[in-house]
């Protein structure tokens, strides 16, 4: 693997989690109850706590698509992304026409490395003349898994023409750039993304990992001590430093 794609592997899983949750209909969206489809970045025990809630949601109804997208978001932040894949796979043959289910099964796939496919369902579901900008989105990040890069930034400037503002947008700009080394670029994008509607904990702790990547290392960790208690923000701050030894980045810091 070549220098320039050195982060590659490490943020991977860090774009689909800046992927936005799905409006699903204005009668889903009115329910409200379950919020925001974004389970990344929470702490340990309230990560567990959601997913046996959706997990007893899911087993009441299994056929209710809201419920499912959030199940499967939550499996998929807990490293379980076949399970996700098998219950929107379940919960598709009972809503066929369910754009917001498609594009979470499309969202899963990728997630289990399954680029291919990933972008075979989403482009039954990218409308030429009216775009889902959360199929985009998806689509964008899948594009950066493969490392085709300059082609998941156009997806992501198409999908901030629908969907201006978004920080999920700009955060999953930030962490492609970041993919091909451009840290500087990565962090530009990512303060512009927690300014931005829909900026939430991941978002923030993003910002936080790019700027340890950069060797800020008190920057660093006032950004996640802003969102994380003590023990998570030292284990992050391990990670980054683990991160910066294993891509031999410590000399490049210490002359910058």
């Amino acid at each position: 693997m070549s220098a320039i794609v050195r982060f590659a592997k490490p943020l991977r899983g860090l774009l689909l989690a800046g992927v936005a949750a799905l409006a699903l209909s204005a009668c889903a969206s009115n329910r409200g109850d379950l919020g925001n489809a974004d389970y990344s970045g929470l702490p340990a025990g309230q990560s567990a706590a959601s997913l046996a809630e959706l997990t007893a949601r899911y087993k009441a109804n299994p056929r209710d698509a809201n419920v499912v997208v959030h199940y499967a978001a939550a499996l998929r932040a807990a490293g379980q992304p076949q399970q996700a894949m098998a219950a929107l796979e379940q919960s598709m043959a009972h809503n066929p026409n369910s754009v917001a289910l498609a594009v979470a099964y499309a969202k899963a796939l990728t997630a289990a490395g399954h680029f291919d496919q990933s972008l075979g369902v989403l482009e039954t579901v990218i409308r030429p003349d009216a775009p889902d900008w959360n199929a985009l989105l998806v689509k964008g990040a899948t594009l950066d898994q493969m490392g085709r890069n300059g082609e998941a930034r156009a997806i992501y400037a198409q999908a901030a023409v629908l969907a201006p503002g978004e920080a999920s947008i700009e955060t999953n700009l930030g962490l492609s750039f970041a993919m091909t080394n451009d840290l500087a670029s990565a962090e530009k994008h990512l303060r512009r993304a927690v300014q931005m509607r829909g900026a939430n904990t991941q978002t923030r702790q993003n910002l936080a990992l790019i700027v340890g990547l950069q060797g800020r290392f008190s920057e660093s960790r006032a950004l996640y001590s802003a969102e994380l208690p003590p023990e998570q923000v030292e284990s992050n701050m391990a990670y980054v430093r683990a991160l910066l030894t294993q891509q031999n980045r410590w000399d490049l810091i210490e002359k910058s």
